[in-house]
């Protein structure tokens, strides 16, 4: 009987791999379910095992490349092109490079009779389950280029988004790299041959200018001892990665972070109902859509919560009932599902709670990045004023035994 190599989440959210044996795909993801687990993918072994060291030594895919591809892709298919011309054609345009490489073995698929969905599939590192999932809807529904104009405008979006960040956080990351710079400058090079005049004298040194000094042989002599500890630090940290307990823990700390936190529930909000909202205008059973959103949360609360409303939805409940139970889902969002539930328009409702969060989150961001950067202005200020005074202090004191 084939072996199987599954990731699946638990009913808490956290996330598992193993092998199993079963007679087919199908039958593997029923025994997961039945032991109640929730697949994220199923695989052959003798595939799912050398893929992942494959994609080591690949370049990936960025995010505007793909939702280009994507919108080529429909407007192709709008105009009545078959599937297979359409991506050889996209093949034919591409560069040299991982996307090229990527639509020709999609193509090479489609000639051997595979849906495009599960050519797609093929490619997890590239494609997620949600744009499996909608694009599988879209051809069981004849309307696949609605669906991938509906993508192309998603990962559109996601890409402006994560622009938008880069482009905030820039300033201050080259703010903080130069302020570190020029402190680790000082520190091992302009202190210790200002503190030799000290030591000459023999004066009593102000307290201040002595933190300085002790600081300074911490960065001459113990460079090695901060080198070593930054490495404790990142191998403890990857070591707690495989710990689910202490990711949820991760998790939910930096949901009550100040500032920090509230950007983060309105990005993970706008993100869930989007990406549920798009499932389901797509034609994904709301079940499977739940799932496929719930693997692409990040955060582990935000995901067991989904977890359990798949639960409530498969024993008959509501999606806003499950969703009012919890803090981390404000009443706007639940009130537009339960109206949107009512209503039968679910999915429009979704869209449009994502759009108003992603809104939120856009100008939360440039708030955030508008005060931040006075803030890192006045903590440059204050680290440099520091070193100044605490050179300057023993000048003074030297300069009234003289007198």
């Amino acid at each position: 009987m084939p072996t199987f190599r599954y990731s699946a989440y638990k009913p808490g959210g956290s996330e598992v791999t193993g092998t199993i044996e079963a007679g087919s795909p199908n039958e593997a993801k029923q025994r997961l379910k039945s032991d109640g687990l929730y697949p994220k993918e199923i695989a052959p072994a003798d595939e799912a095992g050398p893929r992942k060291g494959v994609q080591l030594f690949r370049s990936k895919v960025g995010l505007p490349e793909l939702s280009l591809m994507t919108r080529r892709l429909a407007t192709l298919l709008g105009s009545s092109v078959p599937v297979y011309e359409s991506i050889n054609t996209l093949y034919d345009q591409e560069r040299p490079g991982e996307l090229r490489k990527m639509l020709g073995r999609v193509r090479d698929r489609l000639a051997e009779g595979t849906s495009l969905a599960k050519a797609l599939a093929a490619e997890p590192q590239i494609f997620s389950d949600s744009y499996i999932g909608m694009v599988s809807a879209g051809e069981a529904s004849g309307a696949l280029e609605v669906v991938l104009e509906r993508l192309a405008e998603f990962l559109e979006d996601q890409a402006a988004i994560r622009s938008k960040v880069i482009t905030s956080l820039a300033y201050p990351i080259l703010m903080v790299v130069v302020g570190v710079v020029v402190m680790l400058f000082l520190l091992a090079f302009v202190v210790p041959k200002i503190v030799t005049v000290f030591e000459e004298s023999k004066a009593t040194l102000p307290l201040i200018t002595i933190i300085l000094i002790k600081v300074s042989n911490l960065v001459r002599k113990g460079w090695w001892a901060l080198i070593i500890l930054g490495f404790a630090i990142s191998y403890a940290s990857k070591k707690l990665k495989s710990n689910e307990t202490m990711c949820r823990k991760r998790d939910r700390l930096l949901l009550k972070l100040p500032l920090f936190g509230s950007l983060l529930q309105r990005l993970i909000l706008s993100r869930f109902a989007k990406v549920l909202g798009l499932l389901l205008m797509s034609g994904v059973p709301v079940i499977k859509a739940m799932e496929i959103t719930g693997a692409a949360i990040v955060n582990r609360e935000y995901r067991a919560i989904l977890m359990e409303a798949s639960e409530e939805l498969i024993q008959g409940g509501s999606l806003s009932a499950t969703l009012r139970k919890s803090p981390l889902f404000p009443p706007l969002l639940v009130h537009m599902v339960a109206v949107g539930e009512k209503g039968g328009e679910l999915e429009k409702m979704l869209i449009k709670a994502g759009e108003a969060f992603e809104k939120e989150f856009e100008s939360s961001t440039t708030r955030s990045m508008a005060l931040l950067e006075p803030l890192l202005i006045l903590a440059m200020g204050l680290s440099v004023g520091f070193v100044v005074i605490a050179v300057l202090l023993p000048i003074f004191q030297l300069n009234e035994l003289v007198k």
